[in-house]
């Protein structure tokens, strides 16, 4: 049993669309995918699980005044922006986009032969109309093995990706051994891959929950997951 401020969001309860070039899973409301009660959690507005098959991928398309992360799991991907950014992002990349006052880019798959599997993350900005910003960094599997690592916050501490709102990213492999992380009020895990426990819960690749007014979790595991720690 959860305890009473976990919510579990199994990966098969998530909405899906396949595009044949395009398989996407959505944590939340997104796209023709629509469910009053999943619009998002705190600041937390979009996680899309998506496959991009070879060759094929997003046409220049337009965004605006939100946090936009792209976290590569498997694969690479293609970026091109209207700020002049060039980019290909592998296994342990993360790319974060303030698109602000507006910005155009494309992503597509490089790969004549390999699909590539990654997560796009929205998060609702703190402010509207900001100049568009880039980032890019990586961050190994020894940074994320056994431990919570940072790789989004708002003042970009610890090596971290800075977003434009209170939300700690973090990013673990946890392993045999649980390890804990203390939260500030509103929390989302996803579980990118593998097996997970969160305390005795057993979570599996698309699994998500929704954490309110717990004061830390516990993980332990042979999987990797994104806990999203936000004050609202």
């Amino acid at each position: 049993m959860s305890p009473s401020g976990i919510l579990i969001r199994k990966s098969a309860q998530r909405g899906h669309s396949s595009h044949g070039w395009l398989d996407s899973f959505h944590t939340f409301s997104f796209s023709q995918y629509h469910d009053p009660k999943q619009m998002g959690h705190g600041s937390l507005r979009v996680i899309n699980d998506d496959r991009v098959a070879p060759g094929t991928g997003f046409a220049t398309h337009p965004h605006r005044d939100m946090e936009i992360i792209s976290y590569v799991i498997e694969g690479e991907l293609a970026h091109r922006d209207s700020m002049g950014n060039e980019s290909v992002i592998r296994r342990g990349d993360v790319q974060r986009m303030s698109a602000g006052s507006g910005i155009l880019h494309s992503e597509y798959n490089p790969s004549g032969s390999e699909p590539v599997h990654f997560l796009q993350i929205w998060i609702l900005p703190d402010a509207l109309g900001i100049p568009p910003e880039y980032q890019q960094k990586h961050f190994t599997e020894d940074e994320k093995s056994g431990r919570f690592r940072l790789i989004a916050s708002r003042d970009g501490r610890e090596g971290s990706l800075s977003i434009h709102q209170d939300t700690d990213l973090y990013a673990t492999i946890p392993g045999e051994e649980p390890i804990t992380q203390a939260l500030r009020g509103k929390a989302y895990l996803h579980v990118v891959k593998g097996e997970i426990f969160l305390g005795n819960i057993p979570l599996s690749a698309g699994d998500g929950a929704r954490i309110d007014d717990e004061p830390s979790i516990s993980l332990s595991g042979c999987g990797e997951a994104l806990l999203f720690d936000m004050r609202i």
